[in-house]
């Protein structure tokens, strides 16, 4: 196992230092450059289309395929990760995640708005669509297409939900029963069989008030991380000088760029926001609007709202109170010691709490995305109901084996697959960002003459006859 372990760390290693952190840094300064800061330029507008209906009721509205992309977004990543990258690469890490959020914001405007332009609609009058068919229609590669819907199941039936298991299980670490031997087993099955219920067509309850407690926690959590910082208020400054000055000790990280938090950053930053991964677009494409650009600005927010309001809340709240942090605490007991500081023993239960709805919720979540590119690699048709049976199976079995692995493969298994998406769904994006670009041109034009926008694929040069649904 070690030497799997040892592999795998090795694979993550260089995909990240240096192809991600510099595919990743360029693609998304090349669309903050070329789209004059649309991601900080246009947030009033983003914000006031957050609110616009899609005017029919049996549409999804912006609004609606921006919280679905978000609760994707939102887990276990936005504690565990955090704390993870703080733990392991320091207290710059938070910097550098916020650097990678604003640009990388610029990236998700780009693939969600080419997901709206590329997609496509069902006989129920439902939209669909996502980065296997703007590969497909775009660029003409199907085999591309076929490639990054394998990485997307990879990434979302194996390796998040490999690392979402190891996470909630390791939010029991703290307590006085926790047993390395016994508790990883339990906590997994019941996960797993919890899981395969809901799955398998059962548990529609669990997931509808699972639906309505996670946003209600998700507000919680920000609130409680307000209060711990205002009970350690006088460290604020103090803190933010800690996180400057680390995030540009490049001394430290030229010494060990690898375990830095530069790299720390970058990788938590992205696997919590996922701006650029592929995933978004996904449930971007679903929602009904008059331009493509308005869901491309409305999911920057989305990334905002995952990584500067709820990666923020969890990486002050910690520093702020001054718990030791090192790789021994990086994880759940992080957090869990740092809220007890204020709330005493409720603390630790509440973020055990909200950790498991946060992983229910992910869980659930990653297996639609599953869902949609299991339907395209099937000539764009929904497989057998024997097939996903068995499907759902597999998956349950994998979230049962993520509560027992060892740390570091949980982490690296997800990475892999998920730079992977990257790797092909960035480039991609970077070849075809002329469209969303001028899309977007078109959008501002439109508004300029104070008008509603609406799209039409041949201002912007695209032959309507080989899209799904613009003409």
């Amino acid at each position: 196992m070690l030497d799997i372990v040892a592999v795998l760390t090795q694979i993550d290693d260089f995909m990240y230092c240096p192809v991600l952190i510099i595919v990743m840094a360029v693609a998304g300064l090349y669309f903050t450059i070329k789209t004059k800061g649309v991601q900080i330029r246009l947030f009033p507008e983003s914000v006031r289309l957050l609110l616009e209906p899609s005017g029919d009721k049996d549409s999804v509205s912006s609004l609606q395929a921006m919280l679905v992309s978000t609760a994707s977004r939102v887990g276990t990543g936005n504690i565990i990760g955090v704390s993870t990258a703080i733990c392991l690469g320091g207290p710059g890490a938070c910097f550098w995640m916020w650097v990678m959020c604003i640009i990388g914001a610029s990236s998700a405007f780009i693939e969600s708005t080419l997901a709206q332009i590329y997609k496509r609609k069902d006989e129920k009058g439902q939209f669909y669509g996502g980065p296997a068919y703007y590969i497909e229609q775009g660029l003409k590669k199907p085999k591309i297409a076929i490639l990054f819907c394998i990485f997307l199941i990879s990434t979302y039936a194996v390796g998040f939900n490999l690392l979402c298991s190891y996470n909630l299980q390791s939010t029991f670490m703290d307590y006085s029963f926790y047993n390395p031997a016994i508790t990883p087993v339990i906590v997994g099955a019941a996960l797993a069989a919890i899981t395969g219920y809901c799955l398998l067509g059962g548990g529609k309850r669990i997931v509808k008030v699972t639906g309505t407690v996670v946003p209600i926690m998700g507000v919680s959590y920000v609130i409680i991380a307000l209060i711990v910082i205002l009970f350690n208020y006088s460290n604020v400054p103090a803190m933010f000088g800690l996180i400057i000055k680390d995030a540009f000790d490049f001394k430290s990280i030229a010494g060990g760029i690898l375990g830095s938090c530069l790299v720390y950053g970058i990788k938590r930053g992205l696997f919590s926001n996922e701006a650029g991964v592929g995933s978004a677009p996904n449930a971007s494409a679903s929602a009904k609007v008059s331009h493509p650009a308005k869901q491309g600005l409305v999911q920057t927010l989305s990334v905002y709202i995952d990584t500067l309001v709820l990666c923020t809340a969890t990486a002050l709240m910690c520093l702020s109170t001054g718990v030791a942090r090192d790789a021994a605490v990086s994880g759940a007991p992080y957090v869990q010691n740092a809220i007890s500081t204020v709330f005493g023993q409720a603390g630790p239960i509440f973020i055990t709490v909200a950790m498991v709805l946060f992983a229910f919720t992910t869980l659930i979540g990653n297996l639609y995305y599953v869902d949609n590119a299991l339907i395209y690699m099937n000539r764009k048709r929904k497989p057998s109901k024997r097939f996903m049976n068995i499907f759902y199976l597999c998956a349950t079995v994998i979230i049962f084996v993520g509560a027992i692995i060892p740390m570091d493969a949980a982490w690296a298994a997800a990475d892999i697959t998920m730079g992977g998406m990257t790797l092909i769904n960035l480039p991609v994006c970077i070849l075809m960002g002329k469209t969303a670009i001028d899309c977007l041109k078109d959008y501002e034009k439109q508004k300029k003459s104070n008008k509603d926008p609406i799209f039409k694929a041949s201002d912007i040069g695209l032959d309507e006859a080989q899209l799904g649904y613009w003409k």
